[in-house]
């Protein structure tokens, strides 16, 4: 299973460590990812989503998953 967010979309970064002398070494940074079981208030049904701390956050901001995937869609 791949480390994605089901929401966002967002995956692991990968990029360097730089020592002093230069030498560069490859690392990456995982998502904060978390299984969380989500109440659609709309539908009744609850949804286990795998999701980043970000889009927990958010989600408890917009009020919920229907109005999360509303606001999404009307930005493009």
């Amino acid at each position: 299973m791949s480390r994605t967010c089901d929401l966002t979309g967002k995956r692991r970064q990968i990029g360097n460590n730089v020592s002093h002398a230069h030498n560069k070494t490859k690392t990456k940074n995982e998502p904060n990812l978390h299984f969380k079981k989500v109440y659609d208030a709309e539908t009744g049904t609850t949804i286990k989503l795998r999701l980043s701390a970000r889009a927990i956050k958010t989600l408890d901001k917009v009020g919920g998953i229907s109005k999360y995937i509303k606001k999404a869609l009307k930005k493009g």
